[in-house]
Formats: structure tokens, C-alpha cells, sequence
């Protein structure tokens, strides 16, 4: 749904600046660099299940908590740390989800010792830029055989919590594809 606020149409986030200014300068914007993306594929994970405004609310809280997203600090994390993070009330406090933030720190780092990059392999995953823009959210997928391609080799390399979904959230998130709807102030970009 489109909605308007200050005079900027948006095709999602009005209501809280936190949430519009990351509509409007971050979500579909070009990202790069291991600890950036590791931070967003972090990120992602902990979201499943919730909405995208909490973890941005607790999104200082996480880049304390995880080291901000240094993949080599994270991986070194020990069970101390699951159990202090555990503790934690300013991050999301699932075990799961916070080993899977360890194991994926890890997954990047055997990467870098292999001589690849995390921002090598998602790049890879780019798919050709579409013609048009979505009419609506519902013109826009949940998945796609890039974002399932690329679940595919991340967990071939280790990684867990990559499911589809949340690959593509991350592809939409990170600007390998650009999903703002029709009439939206960033559609164009």
C-alpha cells in the first residue's frame, strides 16, 4: 500500500522516522563489504517472525551486542557470550538465532581464508535488472530463484537461517533488486 506523510509518497515505512528515513536511505540502496552485509543477513534472521520496525528500534542495541557485525570478533564468540546475549533485553533473545549469527560470522570468515568475500558470493546472485516497476506489494515476491540459488550456496558454505525468504529480504534490502512499488518517491532512483 502507498502511503503519504510530509508530502513524500512512500510505498512502506511512514509513521516513524526511524522507519521512513530507512525507506528512504537505506532499503534498496546499494550495499557492500563483508560487515555490512553480514550486519543485514544478521539482521534479517533475528526479523524473521517479526516486524521489520523492531529490530530497526533495536538495531544499535544488535551492532553493540554482535561487535558491530565485525565477522571475525563475532565468530571468535564462545558460550559465554550466547549465554550474555541471552541477557541481553535491548537485542532479540533467541538462541537460535543468535548461534546462527555465530555460525555465520564463522561461515564468512572460512570464506575470507578461502580468498572469496560474503560481498562476492551475494553479488553473484544479482539478477538481470527487470523492466517496469511492481504495481503494488502484491506484484512483488516473497522468493525467487535467485534468492533460492543463493540460499543454496550459503548453506553449501556453511551458513544457516538463509532460507529463501530472508535471502530475498536481503536482496531487496541491499539493492541487488529494487521492489519499490509504483508511485513511490525512491521507485525511480
Amino acid at each position: 500500500m502507498i502511503t503519504e506523510t510530509n508530502d513524500l509518497i512512500r510505498c512502506f515505512g511512514n509513521g516513524d522516522p526511524l522507519y521512513e528515513r530507512y525507506h528512504d536511505e537505506e532499503w534498496g540502496h546499494e550495499v557492500h563489504g563483508d560487515a555490512a552485509l553480514f550486519e543485514r543477513m544478521v539482521l534479517e534472521g533475528f526479523q524473521s517472525g517479526l516486524s521489520w520496525l523492531t529490530i530497526l528500534r533495536k538495531r544499535e542495541a544488535f551492532r553493540e551486542a554482535f561487535a558491530d557485525f565485525e565477522p571475525e570478533d563475532v565468530a571468535a564468540f564462545a558460550e559465554g557470550d550466547v549465554e550474555r546475549l541471552m541477557k541481553d533485553a535491548g537485542i532479540v533473545r533467541n538462541r537460535r538465532k543468535i548461534e546462527a549469527a555465530i555460525t555465520n560470522a564463522r561461515a564468512v570468515v572460512a570464506l575470507q581464508n578461502a580468498g572469496r568475500s560474503l560481498d562476492e558470493v551475494v553479488w553473484s546472485h544479482q539478477p538481470p535488472a527487470r523492466t517496469g516497476v511492481p504495481a503494488t506489494w502484491e506484484d512483488v515476491p516473497g522468493s525467487t530463484p535467485d534468492s533460492a540459488a543463493l540460499a543454496k550456496e550459503l548453506k553449501s558454505l556453511g551458513f544457516v537461517f538463509v532460507g529463501p525468504t530472508t535471502m530475498y529480504a536481503l536482496m531487496q534490502a541491499c539493492g541487488l533488486v529494487d521492489d519499490h512499488v509504483a508511485g513511490c518517491i525512491a521507485a525511480s532512483k
